[in-house]
């Protein structure tokens, strides 16, 4: 890990309610079933859609962060991924770049589409579309989110995880992109 942790604050519009955005609800088969707020949606745990953008840079490094304390969900914990509920009427393509400018203040990339992944927790039930960025440039963390970022080597993530407590969901998710990609599992105990 780099020392100091990496990026700038972003701010973002304080008076903006997440809770009362509208979302997309949807069924097993990832259909359209209904609306509802988000708080809602994170109260009663409906499924809905949602991105994951894992960003790299050309180092191979992933950007990880750590969750705010005052999150809706998962608060206080660390992630490998930034990422978001997708909003009513929105595409998965456009959540994932809103959620990328929003959280790591990064504009000038199109995500790519990895595979789409179906997570089912008790605080979380979310169709999830999956994305990568690699990105050189700087990283400005919105502090509504994030309190902390940092690039870290693969080897230091998979000790990480046996270490500090990562959103499930998002250890899901990274689960099946290393089995996508082909690449070393790390366990459940963080252990490669």
């Amino acid at each position: 890990m780099n020392g100091g942790g990496s990026g700038e604050v972003w701010p973002t519009d304080p008076r903006q309610d997440p809770g009362e955005e509208i979302v997309d609800l949807v069924d097993g088969g990832n259909r359209i079933v209904g609306r509802a707020t988000r708080r809602d949606v994170r109260g009663q745990n409906l499924l809905h859609r949602g991105v994951g953008i894992l960003c790299l840079n050309p180092r191979d490094q992933v950007h990880v962060h750590r969750r705010t304390d005052t999150k809706d969900v998962f608060p206080g914990m660390y992630d490998m991924f930034v990422g978001g509920v997708v909003l009513s009427g929105e595409t998965y393509d456009a959540a994932a770049r809103r959620e990328i400018a929003e959280e790591l203040g990064i504009v000038e990339l199109e995500p790519e589409y990895l595979f789409t992944h179906l997570y089912l927790g008790d605080r979380n039930r979310s169709w999830i579309q999956v994305y990568r960025v690699v990105w050189d440039g700087p990283v400005r963390l919105q502090p509504q989110e994030i309190v902390w970022g940092d690039w870290i080597e693969e080897e230091a993530l998979h000790s990480m995880i046996g270490e500090k407590p990562f959103v499930p969901d998002g250890l899901e998710v990274y689960e099946h992109y290393l089995s996508w990609r082909g690449g070393p599992k790390y366990g459940r105990a963080g252990q490669v």
